[in-house]
């Protein structure tokens, strides 16, 4: 029986959602407030107000770090990218988490320094300016919510929104509990507490993100039961060559070989499993090889091949 190679290319328009108004936005907010925060967090004497500082400037930084990676994500592709720029997406989610990281670390530092040597912190002017962050990065946040579960880029930048508002408030309750008891190591204490909140929400995105760089199967597509699906097409005998990896924050690539014993092309088949990947896996570009079975073609990079 004569082998028959047939590869099926399916592009399936999704683009990221356009979120420029948002970036633009956030990113006017946060500058101004960083420098407003910044001043008065070294007029009140407070680590808290001036860490939150910096690290709204490093979620500036990210901002715009994320929002040029979705403009550049939308390049065509040319002959020397292929796949145009989509995988930009993917770094600044990568990046987007370090950076949290690393702020987050630069006030860990600091606070532990200053257990040493409390200074005397102007706890109401504290409360006032973090009152103030909770607002700006609340409704930054908003703008950026309706992304964040179907864009790793755009969760980061939701992310990165949402613990800033998170440490606002915290601040404030370290500008209360100073009031209430005159001890100016709250402020400290309430910077590490913070600093545990942000390494906590931010390791899912570092861990994703750091997955979808090394061309890992995204989390939210079960490999399984994607093979389970294709093995279960009629008259397909075997699934071999499976590979799932996503192209962008957005978009999931799969290549897989067919063996279908009656040597017969099935553009009817391929149709279907094009539409089928999509609506049940969110599987946006596929190439398939439909092959008789007379030889073998395994890929050595399957996981039964590894040894």
């Amino acid at each position: 029986m004569a082998h028959h190679d047939l590869h099926s290319h399916a592009h399936q328009p999704h683009a990221p959602a356009n979120f420029n108004k948002a970036f633009i936005v956030g990113i006017a907010l946060n500058t101004t407030y960083v420098l407003f925060e910044a001043i008065f967090g070294f007029l009140a004497h407070s680590l808290s107000l001036v860490a939150d500082a910096g690290h709204n400037l490093s979620d500036v930084l990210g901002l715009l770090l994320a929002w040029g990676a979705s403009m550049i994500a939308r390049t065509p592709p040319t002959k020397r990218k292929t796949y145009g720029l989509r995988g930009t997406s993917i770094l600044a989610a990568l990046f987007n988490a370090i950076f949290l990281l690393v702020s987050v670390g630069a006030i860990a530092w600091e606070a532990l320094h200053r257990f040493q040597a409390p200074a005397e912190v102007a706890a109401r002017t504290v409360i006032w300016v973090s009152i103030l962050g909770i607002i700006i990065n609340m409704l930054t946040a908003l703008m950026f919510a309706s992304g964040r579960k179907g864009d790793l880029n755009i969760r980061g930048a939701f992310l990165h929104m949402a613990a800033d508002a998170a440490i606002s408030a915290g601040v404030v309750v370290a500008g209360f509990a100073i009031l209430l008891t005159g001890l100016p190591w709250i402020d400290q204490l309430v910077s590490l507490l913070i600093c545990a909140v942000i390494v906590w929400s931010t390791w899912d995105l570092l861990r994703e993100s750091v997955n979808l760089a090394l061309q890992g199967v995204p989390k939210d597509v079960d490999l399984d039961e994607v093979d389970q699906y294709l093995s279960g097409l009629p008259g397909i005998a075997k699934v071999h060559d499976l590979h799932i990896w996503a192209m962008s924050t957005t978009e999931v690539a799969l290549t897989a070989h067919l063996v279908k014993p009656d040597g017969d092309l099935d553009d009817d088949l391929l149709n279907r499993v094009q539409h089928e990947l999509h609506d049940r896996f969110g599987i946006d570009h596929m190439t398939v090889q439909l092959e008789c079975g007379t030889g073998d073609r395994s890929c050595l990079q399957e996981p039964d091949n590894i040894v």
